[in-house]
């Protein structure tokens, strides 16, 4: 038992861990948090219904009438319960870490509700064990993503590999760790967002965070009642220079950023599987709260789809289209009540008290993300207003708010003019997003991983996001604000609009890596003139 528990602490490392038991404050899913309760209300009236997500980790959480540890607690109920890719046994691998971050997504506990009580979650433990390690999560991964009739939206990941795990000499944070390889090929096959807990820096649980493809997490706390701080905690690093030296190797190599967006993680209050209430707190529960946002969106989605709405499709499903549109739609710089600034409820800071206007990713169009804070902290009603804003064709002009996902050939460009004129000193978001391409090297050619299987990189393809003037038809012209990173998966422009007046979007292809089409989603707001 006692290297059962060492285990734990050391693959998940001492920001996972819970605290001691503390009085319930309000719920971090409400107005100062992420304000997902209010989506559970009426008009909304979305808690996930019949939308499927994941969960991996080293234990599970228990279930109620196959595991004693739950006897008593229906508060948190499992659709599925794997140990890796097969059913779970009684009694075994249950882990009270696991089930409290189950909790954060479908607890249906009426004191502490998860994000998506009616969502499905699947859950599978890796084992304990030093013979277990990323063959055996990548295993765990593909069965959770083939479940529901292999559709599941969103899959959490609330542990991680250390690097001296990695069987690679001198691993460092490239990319190319088995599991890290495994999730970005994943989230391309089986259309999965997986959502990462983002303790990077010097110790944690690092790898898979250097992925492309998913939503690393960082967490936040509290200052006077609001969740608007990057946690001290926080194990997120700058990868610059001496930094980078001081920091360790688990930090990602070169200038790629990690964290994508913030979610509350400190002091969150739950229950444990027997019931008793406790306070926990880590990027282990951030994470879940963005995976169970996905369940409520995508719940809204369906709704749409079903009754045949204009400006839908099933590109709402896309993994892309979710990152792109929680991303856009991230809490930065509080609004002062006049719009300009997106209506955002709250200015996020980082460890250092700085905000995102005084940031690199502000400031430098060649690095789409804050080291520390993405762009900026989860708000799910701000996630719901970006999504039901609808899909919007570049053929024809669009509106201030919406998203769009389509392709974009090698060398060539998609405009996006918006309908109306933008207001002078009003603030513009928009995301980009796009998959590394990684393959699996399927030696029985069945279509899945096996263990002793492994993958091929085959790269990023380079694009580029710009916002320009409507009249400009000259491709290479100086652009009003631009996203132009090397090596992102995500472009993100954040930036005030100059002078009143007529604008468009670009998404430019700018070098093949790769296939020469590539995939993209965008997301945008903007606030035009009235």
């Amino acid at each position: 038992m006692a290297n059962k528990q060492s285990w734990i602490i050391w693959g998940l490392g001492a920001c996972c861990l819970s605290a001691p038991v503390l009085a319930a404050v309000e719920s971090p899913f409400g107005t100062n948090g992420i304000d997902a309760l209010r989506l559970h209300q009426l008009p909304y009236n979305l808690i996930g219904r019949k939308i499927a997500i994941g969960q991996v980790e080293i234990g599970r959480p228990g279930r109620f009438g196959l595991d004693k540890a739950v006897s008593k607690n229906r508060s948190v109920s499992i659709a599925g319960a794997f140990l890796r890719n097969e059913l779970a046994k009684s009694n075994s691998g249950v882990d009270p870490h696991a089930y409290n971050v189950a909790s954060m997504m479908v607890s249906t506990d009426k004191g502490f509700p998860g994000v998506a009580p009616g969502a499905r979650l699947y859950s599978s433990a890796v084992g304990y064990g030093k013979s277990l390690g990323q063959p055996q999560e990548c295993l765990s991964a593909q069965h959770i993503a083939l479940q529901n009739g292999g559709d599941v939206r969103a899959i959490n990941f609330s542990f991680g590999e250390p690097l001296n795990r990695d069987p690679r000499p001198e691993a460092v944070l490239d990319g190319n760790a088995l599991l890290t390889l495994c999730i970005d090929w994943s989230s391309r096959v089986h259309n999965s967002l997986y959502i990462i807990a983002g303790n990077q820096g010097k110790g944690g649980i690092p790898i898979p965070t250097d992925n492309y493809n998913g939503v690393n997490v960082a967490f936040s706390s509290r200052r006077g009642g609001i969740y608007n701080k990057v946690d001290v905690s926080n194990l997120a690093a700058v990868s610059e220079g001496l930094a980078m030296r001081l920091a360790g190797k688990e930090i990602n190599l070169g200038p790629r950023r990690a964290i994508g967006i913030v979610a509350p993680g400190n002091n969150i209050p739950l229950r444990n599987p027997d019931g008793k209430k406790n306070k926990v707190t880590g990027t282990s529960f951030a994470a879940p709260q963005v995976t169970a946002t996905v369940a409520l969106l995508q719940e809204f989605g369906d709704k749409q789809l079903r009754t045949k709405q204009p400006n839908w499709s099933i590109d709402s499903r896309r993994h892309e289209v979710m990152k792109a549109v929680l991303l856009n739609s991230a809490e930065k710089i509080q609004d002062n009540g006049d719009g300009l600034r997106l209506g955002m409820t709250r200015t996020l800071i980082d460890k250092q008290n700085k905000d995102w206007l005084a940031s690199d990713a502000y400031n430098d169009p060649k690095i789409p993300l804050d080291s520390q804070m993405g762009t900026g902290h989860l708000n799910v009603f701000r996630a719901y207003q970006q999504f039901s804003a609808g899909e919007w064709n570049p053929t024809q002009t669009v509106p201030a708010l919406g998203w769009d996902y389509r392709t974009v050939n090698t060398e060539a460009s998609v405009e996006y003019e918006l309908a109306k004129p933008l207001k002078q000193g009003s603030f513009v978001s928009i995301t980009l997003t796009w998959d590394r391409l990684v393959e699996l090297n399927d030696r029985n050619k069945n279509g899945q991983f096996d263990a002793g299987e492994n993958f091929r990189d085959r790269g990023l393809n380079n694009l580029d996001l710009y916002l320009v003037k409507a009249d400009d038809k000259n491709a290479n012209a100086e652009a009003v604000c631009s996203s132009i990173s090397e090596v992102d998966s995500v472009e993100h422009i954040f930036c005030p609009v100059p002078t009143t007046g007529n604008y468009k979007i670009r998404v430019q292809f700018r070098k093949k890596v790769n296939e020469a089409t590539q995939a993209y989603a965008l997301a945008w707001w903007s606030v035009p003139v009235r």
